[in-house]
């Protein structure tokens, strides 16, 4: 004897799974046309030079020249205008070695012209471009990062304002030199 089984709500059941699958896709679809990428860096620059001080051996401090585009607290993208000067930092408290890896590898790209990544902007430490004829006096803290990141070439504000700002000249002063006393 053949036992046959009424499907009684089958067609709903089949209805309900499409009904899922289109929410599911709908839900999609405003997602990925609302998501806009943040970006996470809070520094693009150029290096043209860098200064450790005291020394290169034991720095504490760090001059950074070159060109800056420094994130801005309004939204997860957005840039100040680029603008050449210096940044002037000391070591972070309790990442010093850290700090002093990523000086390393800023020192590494100064002079290349390669643009690069650095700090975070949600680290809230304020970082302030000084322009050429100030004095090196009351360092920032070094900001928090994910390191020293190569940026390739792309169209993307800040890096297109470093690109045009790297074709003027810098107008950073040549280093001092050192006396053979100190």
């Amino acid at each position: 004897m053949k036992t046959t089984f009424l499907s009684i709500g089958q067609p709903l059941a089949r209805l309900g799974n499409f009904v899922s699958l289109l929410c599911a896709a709908a839900l999609l679809g405003v997602a990925a046309s609302g998501a806009r990428a943040s970006d996470p860096y809070g520094i693009y620059a150029f290096v043209d030079r860098v200064v450790l001080e005291p020394s290169d051996a034991a720095p504490e401090r760090i001059q950074v020249w070159g060109g800056f585009a420094l994130s801005t607290n309004r939204n997860n993208y957005e840039y100040r205008d680029a603008e050449r000067g210096y940044l002037y930092f000391k070591l972070r408290a309790g990442d010093e070695e850290i700090c002093k890896k990523e000086w390393a590898d800023l020192k590494a790209v100064a002079g290349t012209g390669q643009i690069v990544t650095f700090g975070s902007r949600r680290d809230k430490t304020p970082v302030s471009v000084r322009k050429a004829d100030a004095k090196p006096e009351n360092p920032d803290t070094y900001p928090q990062s994910w390191g020293i990141t190569k940026v390739r070439p792309r169209d993307y504000g800040p890096v297109n304002q470093l690109n045009k700002l790297q074709g003027k000249k810098s107008d950073a002063p040549a280093p001092t030199p050192k006396s053979k006393n100190s």
